[in-house]
């Protein structure tokens, strides 16, 4: 039974992936480079260069003139200074942007009117809770307190004769 490599592929290729991939080949690739080299070394006449890779030169960097770069700065100052110029506002929009003060008789009357609404939410929290209660004491069954008859003897030794209580606080 032969394997295929479509079944080892996840189902979703991804741009990561793919870089993965690259970059495993190519280190697979300058692996069996270097062993072709090995190999050609042991040949008689020496190693030969391979046609197939040759190494990329690395370009000279490019140096930039003093002034080169003096006239890249000036022309970023220039830039720069446009477009602050065009942020900022004008004088005469900054002038009428000036910070307002509240009157004595301003803050009194915002107090005042403050107090007022502040009044007018308690009533009508007094009055709903007053209707509450009234619809409450309507829809509330009273019970009425059952009244205990105690032998006369007993309720005579717990209190005094009204007259003897009259006497002993004359005596205090």
């Amino acid at each position: 039974m032969m394997r295929t490599l479509e079944n080892h592929m996840p189902t979703k290729i991804t741009a990561e992936i793919i870089t993965a991939a690259i970059q495993g080949f190519e280190f697979q690739k300058t692996s069996i480079d270097g062993k072709i080299a090995q190999l050609r070394a042991m040949l008689p006449g020496g190693p030969a260069q391979t046609a197939a890779t040759p190494e990329p030169t690395k370009r000279k960097r490019r140096k930039m003139s003093a002034a080169g770069r003096k006239a890249i700065a000036e022309a970023q100052r220039k830039r720069w200074a446009a477009s602050k110029k065009a942020a900022e506002p004008s004088t005469s929009e900054a002038a009428s942007k000036l910070k307002r003060k509240l009157s004595r008789a301003g803050r009194a009357a915002i107090v005042a009117a403050t107090k007022k609404r502040w009044a007018m939410v308690k009533a009508a929290k007094a009055q709903q809770e007053k209707t509450a209660r009234k619809a409450a004491r309507k829809k509330a069954p009273r019970k009425k307190a059952a009244v205990k008859t105690a032998p006369a003897a007993k309720a005579a030794k717990k209190t005094p004769p009204a007259p003897a209580r009259a006497a002993t606080e004359a005596t205090a």
